[in-house]
């Protein structure tokens, strides 16, 4: 193969890898605009505000009167890793388009009567629907301040915070 070949398969093969590498970008981009229009639909439908890991911090720092619920498993999550200060209240994963009295009573009884209660829900990461279902149900019971912080523990943990456990 002459010099003038060896060129034209090297720039085509750096050409076959860019197009690649740009469906891939492509495809990420996909999955992205997914998630973040699955997460606006989710907040619209709860009727919830959202925090930021970063203003969550600032909130914990400043000892923001707040009551701060972790959403997650026990065992699997809250026990290992959670937010300090922040109790544990199990949602499932689906969204939860009833409440039983049971779990009502619970959730009622977490809130407490202060229906203007800055109350912050998080569960995994921003993926993770938790969160979502325990600050749709708390606005649906009448609560005004309700925030769902989408990182949750992943995004606490990967900014550097301190986690905190149960022994």
């Amino acid at each position: 193969m002459k010099n003038g070949g060896v060129q034209f398969v090297v720039v085509a093969m750096m050409l076959s890898f860019v197009l690649v590498c740009a469906g891939q970008v492509f495809a990420a981009e996909l999955d992205n605009e997914k998630l973040a229009v699955t997460f606006a639909r989710e907040v619209e439908r709860g009727g919830y505000k959202i925090v930021t890991t970063q203003e969550l911090k600032g909130w914990v720092d400043a000892k923001k009167p707040m009551l701060l619920i972790d959403t997650m498993p026990f065992a699997d999550s809250y026990k290992k890793n959670h937010i300090p200060g922040a109790v544990q209240m199990e949602f499932p994963i689906p969204e939860m388009t009833t409440l039983d009295d049971k779990t009502k009573g619970e959730l009622l009884k977490l809130l407490g009567p202060d229906k203007d209660r800055l109350i912050v829900f998080y569960c995994g990461f921003t993926k993770c629907t938790r969160s979502h279902n325990g600050g749709m149900w708390a606005k649906k019971l009448g609560y005004t301040n309700v925030y769902r912080h989408p990182g949750g523990i992943v995004g606490w943990k990967d900014a550097g915070y301190p986690a905190a456990s149960v022994k």
